[in-house]
């Protein structure tokens, strides 16, 4: 792909260093590297270990907000499915007449310049509101302003509001003074520790729940895994429906009583990317993709799976090509995709929601390009979702309420 020289080096660096934490490099290089990171790993756990002791000692300070806080999270980086279980369980609440408001710290979004910060602290102004992605009747934001998760929150929850800022507190304060809202959901809001919640809601990927055991950066944890403890309920995600009882033991292990939920993330259906074709709002059935020949891309954490349901559903893969978490495409990208799509024969090209939203919506498409939406199904611990938000919303039907 067309990259500027320093882009292509910290790639290959990135690329590199998860070849190394999942043991795919063998030899003196890899393990004088592998040794390195796990110096940094040592570190990084005393660090993240001191800042939730001095929370839990009072010596740094959490603000109650005076409503109902959830905390939806993770200790790995990357992979568990979040935004899709975010999706479901604020809809869910808004369906049974909260007001709600999704606090996300933009991932990857367009940051305030380094300069500006340091200018408000210097002459003592009033930093900015809260970039509001969603005011819950219309998106104001791009994917790259908002970032990509709360941008695709925003444009599938009408009626919920979707705001971006790294002080989540601030956030917090400005849902419930300028929205009303009733209810504030934490999106990757476990590490987040100055705004408590009521309920933490953990996600565990069970197809990779916690790597190879190391934290950052000599592997993918947050913070130890002996945390579990501070879960209110563990979802279970990407399940295939069979139990594992070594993972649970190991849960029951750090929380002996949390509940845990098994859910697997569906597909629903494609949705062309339509802008250049006229038809924006065209969908296939996923009975579309059987036998077709499939050019599929990606920029996410865990590229395997979204090839996966694509095999899965009869897709014949003709090519593949795998891009770096949130990787924001280029048109000289998306030109070199479509060459590569042609010259397999492929039928069409197939993409993820969340790298449909890195897409500009005028791109010129010379071949189909549709991205797979995917859903959230309860597989175990409630009848359904909506079950599900019962127990954990309102605990007065007699069920735990969490931590």
């Amino acid at each position: 792909m067309s990259q500027p020289w320093l882009k292509k080096k910290v790639n290959a660096l990135e690329l590199y260093t998860i070849d190394v934490i999942y043991g795919r490099r063998a030899g003196a290089g890899p393990a004088l590297y592998g040794a390195f990171l796990q110096a940094l790993s040592w570190l990084f756990s005393a660090a993240a270990q001191t800042r939730l002791w001095l929370y839990r000692k009072r010596i740094l300070h959490d603000q109650p907000l005076g409503c109902l806080v959830v905390v939806v999270g993770n200790l790995t980086v990357g992979g568990t499915g979040k935004t899709p279980v975010v999706e479901k369980f604020a809809r869910a609440l808004r369906d049974r007449g909260r007001k709600v408001a999704i606090l996300s710290r933009g991932y990857k979004s367009k940051s305030v310049p380094l300069w500006q910060r340091f200018w408000w602290r210097f002459t003592h102004a009033e930093a900015p509101a809260p970039r509001i992605v969603s005011d819950g009747t219309a998106v104001l934001l791009d994917s790259e302003t908002a970032g990509d998760e709360p941008y695709m929150l925003a444009r599938n929850l009408p009626g919920v509001i979707v705001l971006v800022d790294k002080d989540r507190v601030k956030a917090g304060e400005y849902a419930i003074k300028k929205f009303g809202c009733d209810t504030l959901v934490l999106d990757d809001g476990f590490q987040y520790l100055p705004l408590k919640g009521r309920l933490n809601l953990l996600l565990v990927d069970k197809t990779n729940p916690f790597g190879n055991g190391h934290l950052l950066p000599r592997g993918i944890l947050r913070e130890p895994i002996k945390h579990l403890k501070r879960a209110s309920y563990v979802f279970l995600t990407k399940s295939n429906g069979q139990r594992d009882p070594e993972l649970e033991a190991l849960i029951a292990s750090h929380n002996p009583n949390v509940d845990i939920i098994e859910c697997a993330h569906r597909p629903q259906h494609l949705q062309r990317f339509g802008a250049a074709v006229g038809a924006p709002d065209v969908r296939e059935p996923l009975e579309f993709l059987k036998g077709r020949r499939v050019f599929a891309f990606s920029g996410i954490a865990t590229p395997e799976s979204f090839e996966k349901f694509l095999r899965d559903l009869g897709a014949k893969l003709v090519g593949r090509e795998r891009f770096l978490d949130h990787y924001r495409f280029e048109k000289e990208d998306l030109a070199e995709l479509f060459a590569m799509a042609k010259q397999e024969r492929a039928d069409c090209l197939v993409t993820t929601e969340k790298d449909a939203v890195r897409i500009s919506e005028d791109l010129v498409c010379p071949l189909p390009l549709y991205y797979l939406r995917l859903e959230i199904e309860i597989l175990r611990g409630a009848a359904d979702f909506d079950e599900a938000v019962g127990r954990i919303c309102f605990p007065q039907s007699g069920t735990r309420s969490g931590l």
